[in-house]
């Protein structure tokens, strides 16, 4: 009941919350979505055209996609929590900026130590950055990191196949990994060795070849002309 509550109490400080210059042109903060007893909490980079209209996070087509995704894994959205690492639109989609990170910082936080999720899952560059500071995106796609204890699993973010559909059955393949990750009794004590895994070069072929990725280990830390319409549902920093 108090993880309900509290919740809640973040969502409406969330939508009235002042701590950064991007409160002035927001129509609607995105606190988030989702149940308060969850396994797995997905964490976008910023609410995109759509979401600061509705106020619900991932609405556009990338939301649709990341629903598709879900469907690979097993899941639904109403199985999952949705929110980012900022809750308001920044402008013209650009990367967050370091100040509006931080003032964000403390909701996200505290919406992690509520739902206590077995499996956290970073969409894009900047949400990976609040966990994992080693590696690119493009690298480390679909592996699990052990970062202070919490299992993380870094991803493309779902916008970035709509700029290039090789991403595609990337994104399907790790996200169909997504029910064994949390099914796994142990955190690992580095990152996991994964299946064999599709890359960019290789995904647009008709049969694809995969490449063996090695295991390594990665310090964490956790700090960190289109019209509107056109552009992506989310922001830009997709790599």
């Amino acid at each position: 009941m108090y993880t309900d509550q509290r919740l809640q109490e973040i969502r409406e400080e969330v939508n009235l919350c002042q701590r950064c210059a991007l409160a002035k042109n927001r129509l609607h903060a995105v606190p988030g979505e989702g149940p308060s007893k969850v396994d797995i909490m997905l964490i976008g980079e910023a609410p995109g055209f759509h979401e600061n209209r509705q106020g619900k996070p991932f609405v556009g087509q990338a939301g649709q996609l990341l629903e598709e995704l879900l469907q690979a894994a097993g899941l639904t959205r109403d199985q999952v929590f949705i929110t980012n690492v900022v809750k308001c639109r920044p402008p013209n989609n650009r990367d967050p900026l370091p100040e509006e990170l931080t003032a964000c910082q403390l909701y996200l936080d505290e919406q992690i130590a509520l739902l206590k999720p077995e499996v956290i899952v970073t969409l894009g560059r900047i949400s990976m950055a609040k966990f994992v500071d080693a590696g690119r995106i493009s690298a480390i796609h679909g592996r699990t990191h052990n970062v202070n204890g919490q299992k993380v699993v870094t991803m493309y973010h779902p916008a970035a196949a709509l700029h290039q559909p090789n991403l595609r059955p990337i994104l399907i393949q790790d996200f169909a990994r997504l029910k064994k990750f949390i099914s796994t009794g142990s955190l690992p004590a580095s990152i996991e060795a994964e299946p064999e895994a599709l890359t960019p070069a290789e995904a647009p072929q008709p049969a694809p070849q995969a490449n063996a990725q090695s295991s390594q280990t990665i310090t964490a830390l956790p700090t960190p002309g289109k019209s509107e319409e056109q552009k992506s549902s989310e922001q830009l920093s997709l790599f």
